[in-house]
Parts: C-alpha cells; sequence; structure tokens
C-alpha cells in the first residue's frame, strides 16, 4: 500500500491571526493592525429591490471585525436598509442575528453607522436595498489583524503542526485528495481507505492496471462508499466483482478519494486546533534543534488531546 498526496488542503485549521491571538504577538502599529476591505464600493447606488445589492464577502476568522455604513447625501424620497450576513463558505449567506443599521433616509442621511461582528463564521458580507431614488453610500469591514516581523516563521509552524497532529491521529483535517496505490485487488470484498473522515462526494475514483500497462476505470456503479465507518471503506455492491484481468505485478490499483472533516476551518474539532496551539507555542519559543529544557509536559499534553480520536494505521 503507498499513499500520494494529489491535492494539499487549501487552508489551515488556524488563522494566523488565531494563533498570534494565543502567543499575544502584536506589532504595536495602529497601520500594521488594520485593514479595511470594501464590501460595497463608495457611489452613487440606484434603486435595487430588496436586499438585491450584494456586497463582497470577508474573510474574518480569528479577526476582530467591524462594519462601517457609511452614507451620503440620499435623493429626495430615498432610502437605504443594510444588514450583516454570514457564511462558513463564502458562498452560503444568512442573515446574523442583530445585524440590522437603522434605516437611512434624507432625515438621518450623511452619516456612519458602525455594528462589530461578534459571530462565528469565516465570512461576512453585507446586503442593501435602495428604494425610492438613488442614494450615495459605502459599507466597509474594519479588520484587526495583527502583524508581526516573524509573520513566515509563525504561518510554517500552523503547517507543521498540522501536519504533526495528522500524522499522530493517522486523519486529514482540512479537505484534501488522495492516492492509494494497491498492488492487487483486495481478498474480500471491501478496501479500507485510511486518513478519515473519508468524503462521499466527490465519489472515490478507482482505475486499474492490466498486464500490458493499459488503465482503465472501475465503474462506480459497482461499489458503495462507506463514508460512516472509521477508516472509511469501498464495498462491492450486490453482484459485482473486482475485474479479472491479470494486472500488472505492482501498484497496480488505484484509489483516488478525498478526505478530511471538511473544507472550513470551523470543521475541525476544537480539541485538535487546542492541541495544535499548543505545539506551535512550544515550537515558537523552543526553536533549537536541541535544547536541556524537557519536553515531556509538552508531548504528554499535545497527544492527551490528540489521543481519543487517534485512528490505529492500517
Amino acid at each position: 500500500m503507498v499513499l500520494k498526496l494529489k491535492t494539499s488542503p487549501t487552508i489551515e485549521p488556524l488563522t494566523l491571526s488565531e494563533v498570534k491571538l494565543h502567543l499575544r504577538l502584536d506589532s504595536g502599529l495602529l497601520a500594521d493592525n488594520l485593514a479595511t476591505i470594501q464590501s460595497i464600493p463608495p457611489g452613487a447606488h440606484a434603486i435595487a429591490a430588496a436586499y438585491s445589492l450584494v456586497g463582497t464577502g470577508v474573510d474574518v476568522l480569528g479577526y476582530r471585525a467591524l462594519v462601517n455604513f457609511n452614507s451620503g447625501t440620499n435623493g429626495d424620497g430615498g432610502m437605504v436598509n443594510v444588514k450583516i450576513q454570514e457564511s462558513d463558505d463564502n458562498s452560503s449567506y444568512a442573515d446574523w442575528t442583530g445585524g440590522g443599521f437603522t434605516q437611512v433616509t434624507t432625515a438621518n442621511d450623511n452619516a456612519v453607522q458602525e455594528k462589530e461582528y461578534t459571530g462565528t463564521k469565516q465570512y461576512i458580507r453585507v446586503v442593501a436595498t435602495v428604494a425610492g431614488n438613488t442614494c450615495n453610500f459605502s459599507v466597509d469591514v474594519l479588520r484587526e489583524q495583527p502583524y508581526s516581523a516573524e509573520d513566515s516563521l509563525l504561518t510554517n509552524l500552523i503547517s507543521a503542526a498540522r501536519e504533526y497532529c495528522e500524522a499522530f491521529q493517522n486523519r486529514a483535517y482540512i479537505e484534501q485528495v488522495w492516492y492509494l496505490w494497491l498492488d492487487s485487488w483486495p481478498d474480500g470484498d471491501s478496501i479500507r481507505i485510511p486518513l478519515p473522515p473519508l468524503l462521499a462526494t466527490p465519489v472515490p475514483i478507482i482505475t486499474y492496471y492490466d498486464e500490458a500497462d493499459a488503465v482503465y476505470t472501475f465503474a462506480a456503479t459497482n461499489y458503495f462508499v462507506d463514508s460512516i465507518s472509521e477508516p472509511g471503506r469501498i464495498v462491492l455492491n450486490y453482484d459485482a466483482s473486482w475485474p479479472s484481468e491479470t494486472l500488472r505485478p505492482m501498484n497496480s490499483v488505484c484509489v483516488e478519494f478525498a478526505c478530511g472533516y471538511g473544507a472550513v476551518s470551523s470543521a475541525v474539532p476544537a480539541k485538535i486546533k487546542q492541541a495544535m496551539l499548543l505545539l506551535i507555542a512550544h515550537w515558537y519559543e523552543n526553536r533549537e534543534a536541541a535544547s536541556d529544557r524537557p519536553s515531556r509536559s509538552i508531548d504528554l499534553a499535545v497527544r492527551s488531546l490528540l489521543w481519543l480520536d487517534r485512528v490505529v494505521p492500517l
């Protein structure tokens, strides 16, 4: 059995800001700590049906975020309604409770309204309704982003901690795609898939190579994907069997599969993130290849958080 990574995770379970908050790192410079992102850019916005003017989504996971609704002059009879929405994936949004701003009319235009986002989702955006007449306004998201000269080091430590914890647990955290190579078809009716949780979507793809090195695809209608068990399994359906062609002598069967808790960091269990934070803090404070200081206590703390969900390797 050989495992080869095809597609790495696109994000990490922890953001740089979350790690900095844990380490209490801050540059102390306001310009470095704050970033302003336009959700709805400034301009004269024409009449738009109920919340059909949609702002750009902003990643706020691990940040403190302040939403500024900056209203200019409304046209005669013009009205603007703005509210904040939240999302895990920057695709499916829902209204954030308490995220509605006071309606702006000609009686209270040319003013700024502020709301701090205190929710738990990774992304926020604003949506607006313009009625009666064209109205001038914009909506910005101010994101607190502490900066330090060691951002590159911390970013590398996040990836290293995730890889360490995944290897110890024999799991995958953020969605990733792997190849599982086998020398032959299994003796039974199932193939055990390492690195749980196994994702049922996209459906695993099975290819195989005959003795002439020609490649074939085993139809997905022949098997069932068990993404509930850990490790997951690919199980033959009733009346199906593994192909009978003579296979090449090694690495003759390939299973391409996706695994992980999901595509967003909020899907990763809290104890895994806490273990990563402990490990990152330890590595940050102890940068030498060797040290006189014992590390047994940090090893015990990290592994105690990871042990209960550790998977016995195949």
